[in-house]
């Protein structure tokens, strides 16, 4: 049994996301070529500013367009979604074959607009959930897009990006538990959250999208569900804030024009061509550039402290990771792991 339709949410995003930037065939290829590089020339840079060593070639790299990325997410939610059918099934038992073939489309519908909007903006992610070791995605389309959007050089701003995205590739590739532990969190949110809260959350965003009003973040009420949320808010914190210290850090060794580049990608995160806008109100929270904001902050509180061998402690395990309220409030993380 499926609560969507993936492969008609595929179609459905496809066809919101767009093409993407006119470029000539030779124009993309050498983008594809120079992000590949991009990513193997980031791997040695960030492994030896952070410390953190993992085997070269662990996790693929893959380049890939709107579509690419959208079919990867779609695979990773089915994969997520998994408990939460286990549950439906085992509380209500199978629907019938018509109500789960209408249903499923509808619901197929509501993820495929997320998704192709969300496509069109994703500049590269790290997916920890796909077997064995996870693999990195870098979204050409979108990199061109921006890298033309802020007048970055093209060859120093792939650089950039790959940066911080190799920093994603490292940290869970570096430690293995990283990804069992989200998944873990992932599953807990499934037992405490009835299926017809999750598909009146897919439609809440997707009606967030359309200009309606709502927040997912309202689906999530009890202590237990917010206590999770916390923890999940402290890792991405951490990660996203890691991967921003990363950037900065090695950056200006390797990439002439990083200070304009940063400069320019700040503004644009503040939410000038409405994406931000659109995820705030969907989020009910200011909730990715808190991540990135807060978790650098607290990196660089951290390890101008006690060094970075010292902040390495933070990826021994799920214990030793920040709480949201750490996230803020450095000392007390340093004062209960160091």
């Amino acid at each position: 049994m499926n609560l969507v339709d993936w492969d008609f949410a595929v179609t459905v995003g496809t066809r919101v996301a767009g093409p993407g930037p006119d470029v000539s065939p030779d124009e993309a290829a050498a983008a594809v070529v120079e992000l590949r590089e991009g990513a193997v020339r980031s791997s040695p840079l960030v492994r030896e500013f952070t410390g953190l060593h993992t085997e070269a070639g662990t996790a693929p790299v893959l380049v890939v367009d709107r579509k690419g990325w959208l079919r990867a997410n779609a695979d990773g939610f089915a994969k997520l979604l998994t408990p939460v059918v286990d549950k439906l099934i085992e509380k209500k038992g199978p629907p019938s074959a018509f109500a789960e073939a209408v249903g499923t489309r509808v619901t197929g519908a509501e993820v495929g607009l997320m998704l192709g909007f969300l496509s069109s903006k994703v500049l590269g992610q790290f997916d920890p959930f796909h077997d064995p070791y996870g693999r990195l995605l870098l979204v050409a389309p979108n990199i061109v897009h921006v890298e033309r959007e802020i007048g970055a050089d093209p060859t120093d701003f792939r650089l950039w990006v790959c940066l911080h995205e190799e920093t994603h590739r490292v940290q869970f590739t570096a430690n293995p538990w990283l990804g069992q532990h989200l998944m873990t969190q992932m599953h807990a949110v499934a037992d405490t959250l009835e299926p017809s809260a999750l598909l009146d959350g897919l439609r809440r965003g997707a009606d967030v999208l359309r200009g309606g009003n709502g927040s997912i973040i309202d689906l999530v009420s009890s202590p237990e569900q917010k206590e999770i949320l916390d923890r999940v808010t402290g890792v991405m914190s951490l990660l996203e804030g890691h991967a921003d210290v990363v950037m900065d850090g090695v950056g200006p060794t390797v990439i002439p024009s990083v200070a304009e580049i940063r400069r320019k990608f700040n503004q644009r995160r503040k939410g000038v061509g409405g994406v931000d806008k659109l995820l705030r109100r969907l989020l009910g929270l200011d909730a990715k550039m808190a991540q990135y904001r807060d978790g650098a902050v607290f990196v660089r509180h951290v390890v101008d402290k006690v060094g970075m061998e010292e902040f390495n402690a933070v990826w021994t395990g799920p214990e030793t990771l920040p709480s949201k309220a750490e996230i803020t409030d450095p000392d007390a993380w340093v004062a209960r792991v160091l």
